[in-house]
């Protein structure tokens, strides 16, 4: 039994949590294996929208178990809200829901760093969600980090006590006013009730349900092109967004892993700063913002808008070894005469490429673009994709033509039922 792996391709906001709740049923273990409060994944069913951050997507399937895997890095308090929330709804997280200790703990210093350090690029800020997952990472990386298994420790509050000391000298040389004993009443409540959850060596859990031959789904957060190695740096996320981001973030060896799943918008959007090559500036790119909500489900900021980018798309396509497309929001482009797509960049010797360059802002690149004929049809009523119109289909053709690998999956709305499968693919035979 293999791992297979769902992850976003462009700059996050996908729709990965849609698609994690749809392909639940064909999984018992869904693992969550980077990133940490600052993803949002927004799911929509019963009439009611639900907005996860740190909990895998699965937890509304009662027959499901979720794992956060060591990759992530866990705000306690966030976590403790993130699940009374759901209990509210009827949902008990607390059944089905494994948390690795080897997982990094987001202390409130490091939340009052992520302030200061971005109040410090003045002009250059890179638009963090402030949620302190990049000084989080810093210290993993620097070997100094509180990891999930230190709150069983009876030692804790000096380790704690210690670790914010060193957070305090920055944040004083940095000269941020802060107030961090207010903040660490709801922290200290959110250890307690982190001890009470299932805390597990997940990795030998992972490898226990593989020998079991028990069907497992790694989800991402963010998108491959915020990776922090591949993405356009320095505006991307402190974690691996790609496909060997779940090797590393649940100890799962690369033979493991199955198929790749690759999300992506049909056209893009991107939340805070950084190059967006497609972004549009004018009417059409607050259409497309109005149309298909975009806004921030953990911060609530707009999304900036654009048109699809294939050559950003293929890249991701073969960062990740991606084997089957989802198309997302195809339903925001219902009623447009035309599309566009960008095929190439034009750089400024008036050369074309048809890749992303080592510094995508520094090279001024100007988007070349296809044209293609929209189309418009019944969204309600259509249920397979044969019934989309002959436009509608030559708009997959051509992207399936430039990246080589099949859309399979095509969603025309937040909801479960909107939601088609090719009816000749490996997902629907599965």
């Amino acid at each position: 039994m293999s791992v297979d792996v769902l992850l976003g391709l462009q700059w996050g906001d996908e729709g990965k949590g849609k698609v994690v709740d749809y392909l639940a049923p064909k999984y018992n273990v869904i693992a969550r294996f980077q990133g940490g409060p600052n993803a949002g994944h927004t799911l929509e069913f019963d009439q009611t929208k639900h907005v996860l951050h740190q909990i895998p997507s699965g937890v509304f399937r009662s027959e499901a178990k979720n794992v956060i895997g060591n990759g992530v890095v866990l705000d306690p308090i966030i976590l403790q809200k993130e699940m009374e929330e759901l209990q509210k709804k009827g949902v008990d997280a607390t059944k089905n829901l494994f948390i690795s200790k080897k997982a990094q703990l987001i202390l409130p210093s490091h939340r009052l760093l992520d302030a200061a350090y971005e109040q410090a690029k003045g002009d250059k800020k890179i638009g963090s969600t402030l949620k302190g997952i990049g000084p989080t990472y810093q210290d993993k990386i620097g070997r100094l980090g509180m990891r999930v298994g230190d709150v069983l420790r009876s030692d804790f509050k000096e380790l704690y006590r210690l670790r914010v000391e060193e957070h305090k000298k920055k944040l004083t040389a940095s000269n941020y006013d802060c107030d961090l004993e207010s903040m660490e009443g709801d922290f200290w409540k959110a250890i307690d009730f982190l001890r009470t959850l299932n805390l597990i060596d997940s990795e030998i859990y992972l490898h226990d349900q593989l020998d079991l031959h028990i069907p497992i789904l790694a989800e991402g957060a963010q998108g491959a092109l915020l990776d922090i190695d591949f993405g356009s740096y320095p505006y991307v996320t402190s974690s691996t967004t790609t496909a060997a981001g779940a090797c590393t973030g649940l100890g799962i060896a690369p033979r493991h892993i199955g198929e790749v799943f690759g999300i992506f918008k049909a056209y893009c959007t991107r939340v805070g700063s950084g190059p967006f090559p497609t972004e549009l500036h004018d009417a059409l790119g607050e259409e497309l913002r109005k149309k298909g909500s975009e806004f921030g489900a953990t911060t609530g900021r707009p999304r900036r808008c654009g048109w699809l980018d294939l050559p950003a798309l293929n890249y991701a396509v073969k960062l990740n070894g991606v084997t089957q497309l989802f198309m997302m929001k195809a339903d925001v482009l219902n009623g447009m005469d035309e599309i566009k797509v960008c095929t190439h960049y034009r750089l400024p010797d008036g050369s074309e490429i048809d890749y992303i360059p080592y510094d995508l802002e520094a090279e001024e690149v100007t988007p070349v673009y296809h044209t293609l004929e929209g189309w418009n049809f019944d969204i309600d009523v259509t249920s397979t994709i044969t019934e989309l119109p002959d436009s509608f289909h030559r708009y997959i053709e051509f992207i399936e033509d430039f990246v080589k690998v099949p859309i399979n999956l095509v969603s025309l709305g937040p909801k479960r039922k909107q939601t088609l499968l090719k009816e000749d693919s490996l997902l629907a035979s599965g």
